[in-house]
């Protein structure tokens, strides 16, 4: 009896093993909002990290976050550096591409809990009087990525923190 449930644990857990072998090697979590104003006044808000804090939802997980800004004040060069609780941990940022009024290219760096390197990529288009924002995170999958994507969706998590960031910068653009 328990020689048979061994066995199927051990079955169980090489098939999740070998599921997770399967997914995807790449991910991209999106999100868009439409906003009522031209991407002018919008464009700075993404284009200088040091306009982050009133509309970036990761600003307020951790009040003592510690921040450094070097490079560029704004738009390619520009880097931002943060250090704070688990939940936050530390990382980097640096604009590589700015295209004024379109588009924000920028390398992100998780070095705490957990190192991984990806693009966010900011694009602005016009319709009318209103700028459709799309925010995008995508990269490589890691193999753990793979398992813990099993259990944990990270267009889920990463998706709400996307549609709070740009109803924040929809609220204070508007």
């Amino acid at each position: 009896m328990i020689e048979s449930i061994v066995i199927t644990v051990v079955v169980l857990f090489a098939a999740l093993l070998i599921y997770a072998a399967t997914r995807p090697d790449t991910f991209r979590v999106e999100r868009s909002i439409s906003i009522k104003v031209l991407p002018e006044k919008i464009f700075p808000l993404i284009n200088d990290f040091h306009q982050w804090e009133p509309w970036s939802p990761w600003e307020k997980v951790d009040p003592a976050i510690k921040r450094s800004y070097s490079g560029a004040v704004s738009g390619e060069g520009a880097i931002y550096e943060w250090n704070g609780n688990k939940e936050i941990g530390r990382g980097r940022m640096e604009i590589i591409e700015s295209s004024p009024r379109s588009k924000v290219l920028i390398q992100i760096d998780f070095i705490k809990p957990f190192e991984a390197h990806n693009t966010i990529e900011f694009t602005l288009v016009t319709h009318g009087d209103a700028t459709m924002v799309t925010q995008a995170m995508y990269g490589h999958c890691p193999y753990i990525s793979k398992l813990i994507g099993i259990f944990f969706s990270m267009d889920k998590m990463v998706g709400k923190k996307y549609e709070e960031g740009l109803a924040n910068l929809k609220a204070i653009s508007e």
